[in-house]
């Protein structure tokens, strides 16, 4: 009898999760519920499952509503009315239209409409609804003569009066209004939540029609729907025997290209392959990948396939990934299997300047109504939403910056404060707008307004509402789609090094990077800024101390590196293991069989797998159970903890001692969602090394790509301080060489306008295309009479040094910029002969190094003129340099350095930081500060700071336990010399590069106690 239902996905409206919804159904006795979301289907197919579960009769339908409130609702009677709702939502989301006041007339569906917005004619398959408070209204004629196209409309929204309250708080939040100024028909009635269905009824016992019409549309409205039915586009071809045919040819032709026509190895793992992909009726998944990258390939872009599907030798063969499963021995079960109960999926990344052209290409390809971006829910996070209470509240803004700073406990009692927290606690997590998956691509069999509506944001491709895992759910196998900063980095140094120096690199060759002798030399000195995935303070730590010299070493450093490896001490002790290879015993003999390359340390998923099936002898089917797991698949999480049981039976059976089997399950619970396939890390080094060969031979090139896809792990200074490092001139962005990005002329790189603050976009493309027009700027006269430019904006440009290439002083370009516009600018004439300029002579003005420094720092972020060393008021530059850190072990030095960043890092005794620095010969060292230090000398931004601490080198690598530090002060800024306060503003301005993490500390090593030796067990 309840025909209106709304859950949480009314976004901003509804307040009950699904679970709930179907729950209190339960208890108050209802027969059968309709859920009528606002607006989407999104939770229609969670919803039938948990009615089914509950045996009540799910309904599905959706609700539309527009400012003027409930327009109507609209009822599937059976699996096709989805389409015809979800066609009809879609149309209105796309062409952004109003919805028209009265529904069309539809096929399959059944509209109700509220009795403030009924049509003067109604169809058969409309009806009016009518709720138990508007009763007494049918006394009067104007609705006696309808009562037999009634129907009861009683709406849920909440549950209780708590509930309500947020629901108003959600609705003001969505009006951008006051809490006091909601208007009662911008919210649901107090009175829309469960009653029992016999009390229901009883408010209409004197009109038994209703109830009758009521019964009637339930007993109509049968949806139903084959969940877990495969509904990708089916074929490639025209049928399955054809795409295996073909798939078949162009494996065979892939693998005669890289294997030759004779390698039985490869022929025995692609008969393997093909078998399980015809049997599974994927071969149209893949060809449909193949023919994407196909287009990408004929683009001339680059692509990167990782993930699990480089564990496939069909897709090495085929061109999606470039790593051989061969070489690495992958396991392609791990891809796909008989046993896998979900279907596999590609991840392919693109630059992110290619990513939309490929997404074009999908669409245009495939059809518009067949393809559509997986969507996903955004919702409301702690500090955020306490804002936004605090808004509809009327708070101030400077309470509203209290609220987030502060917990509650900080606060003085106030009782709008506790309401604003305790609703705040209500509402997070609380789904707040529909968005899009980053990157997953749905493709169709059948339209996908067949299964949910689409929403259309501003880029204009298709969102599904619904998210990855009800797509797994319906029957959809998702493409991923990415882009990478990574890949921008390769393909723009490959066409750098072409223009400057005139050089074709086939960077996707990978035989020249991967484990080439002089990127394996940067490798194990953690030579790497710049480089793809493997720049970060923390991984340049791990290469020393691994002295990673190799492709499969690299591999296995990428995935060590996750915080499951780190968090369960796998990471110490494969570090350990990896120096002292005869300095530990195997757990068990298994461990010694299966993970020998890892030193029985399970660095993989795969390896996860392997221990729960030979050591513990698991089914393959929860081994599946365990790989969704260990990906991070949050729905299979508490599938996890129902194989824990299963895992001990198996051990106990197979006659482990639990002790061991608690260890080694205690280590697989510890990579739950953390950790890489094996292949996935494998992908990962390839481009890491390609990129690595960039920067030992084409440094230059490759650090201005860098810079130019706005850096990776660090600020733009640090790129630039790179380049410097690898010989650059660096010189500041100049209005006859540079573009609005950095430019590099031989050895000397231009800064582009883009890293100029304060200028604005439409300027930089002015002089631009004033240059590309009619060429180079003669003075600063040409350039103001061609440009138009206000006087404030000339200035920064002469501060910078834009007007380099004239050859005057600054001091005198802003004493000719005040005569210049001095007198209104006069609109240029064309004449035969055009007449000179007026030039002035100027006095000679001395300016030192260090004004232009102060320039920069103020209009860049940073100082190009000199180093953060020369700007500092001390001679002093410490006792000990990087290179020589290595000569002190637990000896206790004085450094000055630059800070270039620092990453948080939680532990039970409180914050402690991990510092990256720079000495003033421009080497890189990394330094530790525990809570007890930095209670006394805590950071204070970005600077140069005097350090006091003790050297510590582990296996190769040294860092420096900080005692004591104070930040140095810089010269006084000669551009303000007569105001003491501006003179020290300068240095504020430089930045760190900061890491926060909101994670649980991590268990200490001895909390830990990894054997490193067999457990020994008592006898009996």
């Amino acid at each position: 009898m309840f025909l209106n239902c709304h859950s949480y996905y009314s976004l901003r409206y509804g307040m009950l999760p699904l679970d709930q919804l179907v729950k209190q159904a339960q208890i108050h006795q209802a027969s059968a519920i309709a859920l009528t979301d606002i607006d989407t289907f999104n939770g229609i197919y969670d919803f039938v499952t948990l009615c089914e579960q509950a045996k009540i009769k799910p309904l599905v339908g959706m609700e539309f509503r527009d400012n003027r409130g409930l327009l109507y609702i609209i009822l599937a009677k059976e699996t096709r009315a989805i389409a015809e709702i979800s066609s009809f939502r879609t149309a209105y989301n796309k062409s952004k239209a109003p919805l028209p006041e009265f529904a069309p007339i539809f096929e399959h569906c059944i509209v109700i409409y509220p009795l403030d917005n009924v049509p003067n004619q109604l169809n058969k398959q409309e009806y009016i609804g009518i709720t138990n408070h508007q009763v007494n209204l049918l006394y009067q004629n104007k609705w006696k003569q309808k009562i037999d196209k009634m129907v009861v409309l009683h709406s849920v929204n909440h549950h209780s009066e708590d509930e309500f309250t947020v629901h108003q708080i959600l609705r003001a939040i969505d009006k951008n209004t006051l809490l006091s100024k909601l208007a009662p028909e911008d919210c649901a009635c107090t009175t829309d939540t469960f009653i029992l269905e016999s009390e229901l009824i009883s408010h209409f016992a004197d009109y038994p029609v209703i109830v009758e019409n009521t019964k009637a549309i339930i007993d109509t409205c049968n949806y139903e729907f084959e969940l877990h039915k495969p509904r990708n586009k089916q074929h490639y071809t025209q049928n399955r025997k054809a795409d295996m045919e073909l798939l078949t040819q162009l494996t065979y032709q892939g693998m005669k290209h890289i294997y030759g026509q004779d390698h039985q190895q490869a022929k025995q793992r692609i008969e393997k392959e093909l078998k399980v992909v015809d049997q599974l009726n994927f071969a149209g998944y893949f060809l449909i990948t193949w023919d994407i990258i196909r287009y990408s390939n004929s683009m001339g872009f680059m692509h990167i396939g990782r993930g699990s599907g480089a564990n496939s030798i069909i897709g090495y063969c085929l061109g999606i990934t470039n790593v051989c499963p061969l070489e690495l021995d992958l396991y392609f079960e791990r891809f796909l299997n008989e046993n896998r109960k979900s279907p596999p999926d590609f991840d392919i990344d693109w630059s992110w300047r290619d990513r939309d052209i490929i997404l074009a290409y999908i669409f245009k390809r495939y059809g518009s109504e067949y393809v559509a971006f997986c969507g996903a829910i955004s919702t409301f996070k702690y500090r955020s939403i306490i804002r936004e209470i605090g808004k509809v509240y009327g708070l101030p803004k400077e309470e509203l910056d209290s609220l987030t700073r502060h917990t509650l406990e900080q606060h003085e009692p106030n009782s709008i404060v506790k309401l604003i927290h305790r609703y705040g606690q209500m509402l997070e997590g609380f789904p707040n707008q529909r968005t899009m998956h980053p990157c997953g691509v749905l493709i169709s069999e059948t339209p996908i307004t067949n299964y949910t509506a689409l929403d259309y944001p501003p880029k204009g491709f298709a969102v599904a509402q619904f998210d990855m895992h009800i797509a797994e759910m319906v029957g959809f196998d998702k493409f991923d789609i990415l882009s990478q900063r990574g890949i921008g980095h390769i393909n723009d140094a490959v066409m750098l090094i072409k223009a400057n120096q005139g050089i074709n690199l086939d960077i996707r060759n990978i035989a020249i990077s991967k484990d080439e002798i002089n990127c394996n030399d940067y490798l194990q000195r953690g030579h790497t800024i710049g480089c793809f995935y493997i720049e970060s303070p923390a991984m340049r730590g791990l290469l020393r101390r691994l002295k990673c010299d190799n492709y499969k070493v690299l591999v296995a450093a990428s995935s060590i590196i996750r915080p499951g490896v780190a968090q369960s001490g796998m990471m110490q002790e494969y570090i350990y293991r990896h120096n002292h290879p005869t300095g530990f015993e195997y757990f068990h003999p298994v461990f010694q069989q299966q993970l020998a390359e890892t030193y029985g340390i399970m660095v993989y998923q795969e390896d996860v797998i392997k221990i729960a099936l030979h050591y513990a002898g698991l089914p393959a089917a929860d081994g599946d159970i365990l790989r969704r797991a260990m990906s991070g698949k949050t729905r299979c999480k508490d599938a996890l903890t129902s194989i824990k049981e299963r895992f001990f039976e198996c051990c106990l059976d197979k006659g482990h001692p639990r002790e061991l089997s608690e260890e080694i399950y205690r280590q697989i619970e510890s990579f739950a969602g953390y950790s890489f396939c094996k292949a996935h890390s494998a992908s990962y080094a390839i481009e890491s090394y390609q990129s690595l060969y960039l920067k030992v031979y084409y440094p230059l090139e490759f650090i201005t790509a860098v810079i130019n896809n706005q850096g990776g792990f660090y600020r733009t200074e640090v790129y630039v301080h790179e380049a410097k490092m690898s010989g650059a001139t660096i010189l500041p962005p100049c209005v006859n060489h540079s573009d609005m990005e950095a430019t590099i002329q031989g050895k000397t790189i231009y800064l582009g306008f883009m890293f100029i603050q304060g200028i604005n976009t439409e300027l930089i493309q002015a002089i631009l295309h004033e240059r590309a027009c009619k060429g180079d700027f003669t003075s600063l006269a040409d350039f103001t009479q061609r440009v138009d430019i206000g006087i404030e904006s000339l200035q920064k440009l002469i501060f910078i040094g834009a007007f380099h290439s004239f050859g005057k002083q600054k001091n005198e370009l802003l004493i000719q910029a005040r005569l210049l516009f001095a007198h209104p600018k006069q609109p240029q004439t064309l004449t035969l002969l055009q007449e000179p300029i007026q030039e002035y002579n100027f006095p000679v003005l001395e300016r030192s190094v260090y004004e232009d420094a102060f320039d920069e720092i103020e209009l860049l972020g940073f100082s190009i003129s000199c180093t953060p060393f020369d700007l500092l008021k001390t001679k002093f530059r410490g006792d000990v340099m990087v290179q020589d850190l290595m000569k002190h072990h637990k000896t206790t030095v004085r450094m000055l350095a630059y800070l270039i960043a620092r990453k948080h890092v939680p532990t039970s005794k409180g914050t402690m930081y991990f510092g990256t620095w720079i000495d003033c010969n421009g080497d890189y060292f990394d330094t530790i500060h525990f809570p007890y230090s930095l209670q006394q000398y805590p950071f204070q931004g970005g600077g140069c700071y005097l350090l006091l601490g003790r050297v510590e080198v582990e296996y190769h690598f040294p860092s420096i336990q900080i005692v004591k530090m104070a930040k140095m002060p810089f010269i006084n800024d000669p551009r303000y010399h007569y105001e003491d306060e501006k003179s020290s503003q300068s240095q504020q301005i430089l930045k760190e590069d900061f890491s926060g993490t909101n994670r649980a500390a991590y268990p200490k090593v001895t909390e830990i106690n990894l054997p490193r030796h067999r457990m020994k067990f008592k006898t009996n």
